[in-house]
């Protein structure tokens, strides 16, 4: 996937920077659909931001597929209710809670949630999320709403998504 355009990194970064800060963290939103380029701009983000901010993507909430087999969501894969969404709030909520939050990670080509798999150190003063359904306005994702300090959604044209999303699929077999 291309870089991110540095103007629009620069002007985001510009952004977070004149948020007026949090009595812990700031968590910002970085939200759109598969193969937007969420995880590239979210990463290109952080290390604008510099070391004071964190990576905190949304996939490490995939729920099991022995779950999704039993509950016959398996195909639907990546859908809004194949995580768990709950578990998700709770942990931004804690972004802005608790020193030290513990989170999980994604092995994509193992295609399997990872927990304890990374930790947003007491440091870190910055958690940039990432993930499809941040801005979602259904139960339970609305819970999300209130806690952003900033949103930002990654929409490029239905093409871009297409192509991505099948050399995607073609680079995983």
């Amino acid at each position: 996937m291309a870089a991110p355009d540095a103007a629009t990194l620069d002007r985001i970064a510009a952004r977070v920077l004149a948020l007026p800060p949090a009595p812990l963290r700031l968590r910002i939103a970085i939200a759109g659909p598969p193969g937007a380029g969420k995880s590239t701009f979210a990463a290109a983000l952080v290390d604008r931001l510099g070391p004071e901010a964190a990576l905190v993507p949304m996939d490490g909430f995939h729920l099991d597929n022995a779950i999704l087999s039993a509950r016959g969501l398996l195909p639907r894969k990546g859908a809004p209710e194949t995580f768990d969404a709950l578990g998700f709030v709770r942990m931004v909520e804690r972004l802005s809670t608790d020193s030290e939050v513990v989170i999980p990670g994604f092995d994509r080509a193992r295609d399997i949630a990872i927990a304890g798999a990374a930790v947003v150190a007491p440091s870190c003063r910055i958690a940039v999320v990432e993930g499809n359904y941040l801005l979602l306005r259904t139960d339970p994702w609305r819970q999300l709403a209130p806690l952003w300090d900033l949103r930002v959604l990654i929409a490029p044209p239905a093409d871009i998504l297409e192509s991505r999303l099948i050399r995607r699929w073609l680079d995983h077999g």
